[in-house]
């Protein structure tokens, strides 16, 4: 379990490459945030709850509606209209889902060789863009209607691209090889 290496081997690896003696200036992940976007919520909310069953399997715990903040015309959506779902993640179950994203969903992917190191942010956070729900062990295939999109953020202390390459890298992450 990637809960209990984590203070053991995973720091103690952080620790020795980067040089970092103080154990709490070592880079390490604060949250993971996953967003569903769910369009046809805003017709029929019975979709927001089927979506919302569905993320609430992928990570353990229940998601988060958002709302519009504001009314486009052009997008036939109202303020207050349901249009995603959010959930945020921290501590046992963050790294519970990191683990189960590492090794189970993202190999199930078509043609995986990696995730791209452009998916970084300027604040050294990750993004990871995901086309459908189905690649999570949880997801039952005969009960999906749609196939939804996910987003999820890995958000870390560390405001270089580096450490936090380097810290995902000890965690698991598969990054695409460099040529």
């Amino acid at each position: 379990m990637l809960f209990e290496e984590y203070d053991n081997k995973i720091a103690a690896k952080v620790r020795e490459k980067t040089g970092i003696r103080n154990p709490w200036a070592l880079p390490r992940v604060i949250k993971v945030v996953i967003n569903m976007r769910v369009s046809e919520g805003k017709e029929n909310r019975q979709t927001i709850d089927l979506a919302a069953k569905e993320l609430e399997l992928i990570t353990g715990q229940k998601p988060q509606v958002c709302c519009a903040k504001k009314a486009i015309s052009g997008f036939k959506l109202r303020k207050g209209d349901p249009i995603g779902l959010k959930v945020t993640l921290r501590r046992k179950k963050m790294l519970d889902f990191l683990e189960k994203l590492f090794s189970l969903a993202l190999p199930r992917l078509r043609d995986f060789r990696g995730l791209a190191v452009q998916n970084f942010d300027r604040e050294g956070n990750f993004n990871i863009g995901l086309k459908e729900q189905t690649i999570f062990p949880e997801i039952d295939l005969d009960e999906i209607k749609v196939v939804r999109g996910l987003q999820v953020t890995i958000v870390t202390n560390v405001r270089d691209i580096e450490s936090s390459r380097l810290l995902l890298e000890t965690l698991g992450l598969p990054f695409k090889k460099e040529e």
